[in-house]
């Protein structure tokens, strides 16, 4: 293994201004990092969803797992910042097809 890349890797989790978000569509899983307290547009947040899983194809609806394990929608700028500096370490971003229940 690279050492760097561990190195680099290990010191991300200490940087209190990341928000690490997993996020998941179907049976699939993805990581990735925002920070917590500049983390964008939501329309920016959306098209980096449906990159990385690989379905650009498709209108999807965005939710997630707040503090108390409740599901919330991200569908604008103001949940979408809620959702993100709310996070502890962790946001849990769910992925559904738009109409699936």
């Amino acid at each position: 293994m690279n050492r760097n890349f561990n190195k680099s890797q290990s010191l991300r989790f200490f940087d209190c201004n990341a928000v690490e978000v997993k996020s998941k569509f179907g049976a699939e899983f993805r990581r990735f990092s925002l920070d917590r307290y500049k983390p964008g547009k939501f329309e920016d947040f959306y098209k980096l969803i449906l990159h990385i899983h690989h379905i650009s194809n498709m209108d999807v609806m965005i939710g997630y797992a707040d503090v108390h394990g409740d599901l919330l929608p991200i569908n604008n700028d103001d949940n979408f910042f809620k959702a993100v500096s709310s996070a502890n370490t962790l946001l849990r971003v769910f992925i559904q097809r738009q109409g699936e229940h």
